[in-house]
C-alpha cells in the first residue's frame, strides 16, 4: 500500500482537518492544528507530506522519525502539530486496514471507557455555579473552569477574592464530591500562583491546571510546597524532551499532552509511558474537534494511568459548529454516569462526514486568540 495524495479541511469552529489518501482506497483522517495558528500548521502539513507521497503508511514509526529527526531545527507547537495529525491519520489508515481499532494495535485496552470532564464559563468565566449545576444534572461527574481573569504579575487580593468566589459558588452547587478542575490557564504568575494555590485548597478542587506556564516550570516546586492541590501541566509541551526534566523535578501530579499538538498517537503513547514510571496520571488536553478526541480515547485505553479525558461538547468557541456536526454516528462520543466508552470501530473509531466537512471547508475560519491588556496597557497573558 502506497500514500498517493492528501487535502486539508479548515473548518469552523477553529479546526483543521487532514485527510490521507492509499492506493487501496483506504483513507485516514487526522487533526493537525494550533488554535490561532491553523493555517501556518497546513503549511508545514504540506511540507511533511512531500516525504511521504509514494511510502507505506503502515511504516508509522519510522515516518515519525523521519518527519522529525531529519530536520535540523525540531520541536514546539507548529512542527509537532503538523507531525501529530500526519501520524492520527497514519494510524487511522492502519486500524482500517487490519480491521481493528488503534487500541488493539498499541497492546489492547486496558479500560473500557474513561471518564470525561465538562467545560463551564467561558475565557472570563461568570455565572459558572449555574453553569456546574447544569452539567451534574446532565450527568457529568467533573467539571473545569478557568480559575481568574487576567492578573498582573503581582496583583490585588480583590482580583483573589473574585476567584476565590467563583470556585466557592460552584462548590456550593455541586456539592463535595464532584471534581473541580481549575485552569490557571498561564494567566497567573508565581507570585498570585501561590497565594491562590494556598487559598482554593479548602475547596478540594481535583487539580490546578497552568498554575504558571511551562516555560517557567521551575516555579512548580514552591507551588507544590504552598499546597496540596494536585498540579496539573503539560497541554503546551511538544515532546517526551520537553517533560524529561518536568519528571525529574517530581512537583507535577498530571500531565495533559495534546494529541494534536504533542506529536500525535506515537510520542503522547511515549509520554504518558514516562509519566507512569514517575507515578504520575495523565488527563489528555483536548479542547478540539472529533478527530483529536477519538485520537485521545485510542491512547486513553491503553494507559493505565489515564484518568481522565477532556473534551470540548459546548464549549464556548464551539458556537454554530460543534463535535458532533462533523461525525455520522453522533453516539460514539455518548456522554454517560460521567464516563464515554473507548470508540471500537476501525482505526480511529469514528467516520467523518466528507460531505459536511467539504461543505463547511468552503466556509472555513480565521479564529484567532483574543489580544487582552492590563489597565496599563501592557499585553495580558491568555
Amino acid at each position: 500500500m502506497k500514500i498517493t495524495g492528501y487535502e486539508l479541511f479548515q473548518v469552523p469552529p477553529r479546526w483543521l482537518f487532514l485527510k490521507i489518501m492509499t492506493d487501496e482506497g483506504i483513507i485516514g483522517w487526522g487533526e493537525p492544528v494550533i488554535e490561532g495558528k491553523a493555517a501556518t500548521v497546513a503549511a508545514a502539513v504540506k511540507e511533511l507530506m512531500e516525504g511521504l507521497i509514494g511510502k507505506d503508511p503502515h511504516r508509522i514509526e519510522d515516518h515519525w522519525n523521519m518527519m522529525y529527526r531529519s530536520g535540523f531545527y525540531r520541536g514546539g507547537p507548529i512542527l509537532m502539530s503538523a507531525i501529530a495529525g500526519i501520524d492520527q491519520a497514519l494510524w487511522d489508515i492502519k486500524g482500517k486496514y487490519f480491521e481493528a481499532p488503534v487500541y488493539e494495535l498499541l497492546g489492547g485496552a486496558c479500560r473500557d471507557l474513561i471518564r470525561v470532564y465538562s467545560w463551564i464559563g467561558g475565557d472570563r468565566p461568570a455565572d459558572v455555579g449555574i453553569a456546574a449545576q447544569e452539567a451534574v444534572e446532565s450527568g457529568f461527574t467533573a467539571v473545569k473552569m478557568n480559575g481568574t481573569e487576567e492578573l498582573q504579575i503581582i496583583d490585588s487580593y480583590e482580583k483573589v477574592d473574585q476567584a476565590i468566589e467563583r470556585i466557592a459558588a460552584v462548590r456550593e452547587a455541586v456539592g463535595p464530591y464532584i471534581g473541580i478542575g481549575i485552569d490557571f490557564h498561564g494567566r497567573v504568575h508565581k507570585p498570585m500562583a501561590k497565594i491562590l494555590a494556598k487559598e482554593l485548597e479548602v475547596f478540594r478542587p481535583m487539580f490546578i491546571e497552568e498554575p504558571v506556564l511551562s516555560e517557567n516550570n521551575e516555579a512548580l516546586r514552591e507551588i507544590a510546597q504552598a499546597t496540596s492541590i494536585p498540579i496539573a501541566t503539560g497541554e503546551r509541551m511538544y515532546s517526551r524532551w520537553d517533560y524529561k526534566q518536568l519528571f525529574n523535578d517530581g512537583y507535577v501530579d498530571i500531565i495533559q499532552p495534546d494529541l494534536s499538538h504533542a506529536g500525535g498517537i506515537t510520542e503522547c503513547k511515549k509520554i504518558i509511558s514516562m509519566a507512569e514510571a514517575y507515578d504520575v496520571a495523565a488527563a489528555p488536553h483536548c479542547p478540539l474537534g472529533p478527530i483529536a478526541l477519538a485520537a485521545c480515547l485510542q491512547v486513553d485505553a491503553t494507559c493505565h494511568n489515564a484518568f481522565i479525558q477532556e473534551q470540548s461538547l459546548g464549549i464556548h468557541y464551539n458556537e454554530g459548529s460543534d463535535l458532533l456536526d462533523y461525525i455520522v454516528e453522533k453516539n460514539v462520543f455518548e456522554y454517560k454516569d460521567g464516563y464515554v466508552k473507548i470508540p471500537n470501530g476501525h482505526g480511529l473509531g469514528i467516520e467523518l462526514d466528507e460531505e459536511h466537512v467539504r461543505k463547511l471547508s468552503s466556509v472555513g475560519h480565521n479564529w484567532k486568540n483574543p489580544v487582552w491588556r492590563h489597565k496599563d496597557g501592557s499585553i495580558a497573558e491568555w
